[in-house]
Formats: structure tokens, C-alpha cells, sequence
């Protein structure tokens, strides 16, 4: 990882920040403040974008930045320990303190506020809560119309509760505690059955959670709907293992394709037990990664020729009709021409 430069300024490959603060907020989430080492600014970053946290086995996890975008002293993050997860969190909730040097890539967002929406609608479930209070910060600053729905399982799981008090005294937001039982909870359905001309939805929160505001929402407008999955296990099964493969040709089932690079005109085999970004690779060809399960999109490649199998859990159909993340998404066809 590239260091400061002597200006202050950060290399587009990352940053080393300080763990200025932890704060408890909710029953297994703390938030940590992090801040430039000198105490400069920080590039900026917008409402539901999330930064890289690169650990020292060479792993990344993302994690969304929750505090104000206006904000350029720091970067505040908030994370739920997840006992069945992949270790992230735990080791963070463990190993993390006060004073100690991270390693974090520059902001990205795959999960922007749209900037003319006459009204939005913020359904955050759990730990969902954190992208969705940046937008928070973002809309009450600009003097937009919204309302935050959050669903907890108690108020001692309830995050941000100082910061939420004042928006639920003015009927902004609305929290919803179901006693670990979601049919005691929110109405989603109900909330969402009503479409308004102009309403914009955004929801992020645990897989139930996820497949009910998909569910309640599909009769809304596409464009009008935005999402994020914090992991894959909260993916409708389709998007993740390819359920309609029945349909899609032997090349997606299991037989292999190919991939041409169209700038030298070389053809590479992509096999069953390797992706894309893993061939490209051993053939010298470097596409830079980050979550590599189709969650960040930072390794989309515009595709020119072929039908792709699309995996990732980000991008729009608008994009996908452009572009492929070569970290998960496959071929229905023989071959997948990449504008590389």
C-alpha cells in the first residue's frame, strides 16, 4: 500500500488512516471514527458510498461510510459482529483499537441518492441502517422530502439512536422493533404497495428482509427502485447461482467459454473452476479487484461481443447491457469479446 506524500494527498490505491474513536452504538455494533494520521482532509465521498478494508491476509471487506458527506475529517463506519459470517467483523470487533493504523481504499459508490427525486423513501433493516445514514445526513442538509423506516429487533439493537430521536420527534423517521420476529414489525407490503409519481425507494438490511422489499416493490417503477446487498447469502438465489441456466446453453452450465481481448486480438479459455479476472491474470492482463463476488462492481469491463451470464448484484440492466464483472459473471455464449 502507497503511503502519504508529503502534501497530504492520497494515492488512488488506498490510504492509511487512524482509529480516532470506537463507539458502542447497538447490541454488537460499534462505530469507528477514522482520521487522516496528520490530520488533514480526506477525499470526499457521497451519500451510500462505502470504502475497502484491506486486511493483512490480503482479504477486503466493504464497509459502508455512514457520517455526513460533508464532512472531509473523517470517515465514520459501523459494524455489526457476525458470528456466522467470514471473520471480518469479528476480527475488527476484537483486534481493532483506539490510535491503530488501517489500510483503506478511497471511497466508492455503488449506491448513489438520485439528485431530482421529489420524495425518498429509506427502508433500512439491522445493520442496513449505515448506508442509509449518510443519505439521512445528505437529504435533512439539502432540505429534501424523505422518511427513514428502520427495523430492529429491540431498542437495544437499535444503532444511531441520538442521531434518529430528533428525526422521529419530527415525523421524518419511524422505528420498528419486532421482537426477532419480522411479521410483528413493519408492514412492508403495505408500506410499499402505493407507488407516488417522483418517490424514490431505497432499502438495504439481512436476506428476509431484502426478498420482502424486492418483493413489495415489483410492481414499482425499475429505475425508481435502488438497493444494496451487504452479502451474497441476502441475494435473491437466481442472481447468485444462475437458475435459469436450464435456459442459457451448455457454456453456462458447466462447460467452459472463452474470453478474446479484443486490443491483441487473444483468446483465452475460461474453464469451470476459475473466473474471468483469474485467466485475464495468468495471462498477464490485470483488472483491479476488490469484493470478487459481484458486490462493488469495481472490476466491470465493457463486454462487445457474446451473452453473458450476469452474477454481480449492483449494476442497472442499462449497464449490464454494457458492461460485465469479470470477478463472477459467466458466458451463455461460446465466447465473450472484452473491450480490454
Amino acid at each position: 500500500m502507497e503511503q502519504l506524500d508529503t502534501k497530504g494527498r492520497y494515492p488512488e490505491s488506498g490510504m492509511i488512516l487512524r482509529v480516532r474513536q470506537i463507539t458502542y452504538q447497538a447490541e454488537k455494533i460499534n462505530s469507528y471514527e477514522l482520521t487522516d494520521p496528520e490530520g488533514g482532509e480526506l477525499p470526499p465521498f457521497t451519500a451510500g458510498a462505502h470504502i475497502d478494508f484491506h486486511f493483512r491476509d490480503g482479504s477486503v471487506r466493504q464497509y459502508s461510510l455512514c457520517n455526513d458527506p460533508a464532512e472531509r475529517h473523517r470517515y465514520l463506519i459501523s459494524i455489526l459482529r457476525e458470528t456466522q459470517g467470514r471473520g471480518g467483523s469479528q476480527a475488527l470487533h476484537e483486534r481493532l483499537h483506539v490510535q491503530r493504523l488501517v489500510s483503506i481504499g478511497r471511497p466508492r459508490n455503488n449506491f448513489p441518492l438520485v439528485a431530482n427525486a421529489r420524495r425518498t423513501l429509506l427502508l433500512a433493516g439491522g445493520i442496513g441502517i449505515t448506508p442509509l445514514m449518510s443519505m439521512v445526513h445528505e437529504l435533512q442538509r439539502s432540505g429534501r422530502d424523505f422518511l427513514l423506516h428502520y427495523c430492529t429487533r429491540s431498542p437495544a439493537h437499535t444503532a444511531f439512536g441520538d442521531r434518529l430521536g430528533p428525526l422521529v420527534a419530527e415525523g421524518r423517521a419511524v422505528v420498528h422493533h419486532d421482537g426477532g420476529i419480522p411479521a410483528n414489525g413493519l408492514d412492508i407490503a403495505r408500506l410499499l404497495e402505493r407507488c407516488e409519481e417522483g418517490t424514490h425507494l431505497y432499502y438495504c438490511g439481512p436476506a428476509g428482509f431484502m426478498a420482502a422489499c424486492r418483493r413489495a416493490s415489483e410492481h414499482w417503477p425499475e429505475d425508481a427502485v435502488h438497493w444494496e446487498y451487504f452479502t451474497r447469502d441476502a441475494a435473491p438465489k437466481s442472481a447468485l447461482s444462475g437458475a435459469e441456466l436450464a435456459q442459457a446453453g451448455d457454456h453456462a452450465l458447466g462447460l467452459g467459454f472463452q474470453v478474446k481481448v479484443a486490443s491483441t486480438g487473444a483468446v483465452h479459455t475460461v474453464p469451470d473452476d476459475k473466473t474471468i479476472v483469474e485467466v485475464l491474470a495468468e495471462h498477464g492482463v490485470e483488472v483491479e479487484t476488490s469484493c470478487e463476488s459481484g458486490l462493488c462492481a469495481t472490476c466491470k469491463v465493457r463486454y462487445i461481443e457474446g451473452e453473458v451470464d450476469h452474477r454481480d448484484l449492483v449494476m442497472s440492466r442499462d449497464e449490464q447491457s454494457e458492461y460485465l464483472t469479470v470477478c463472477i459473471s459467466r458466458a451463455k455464449s461460446p465466447m465473450l469479446v472484452l473491450d480490454l
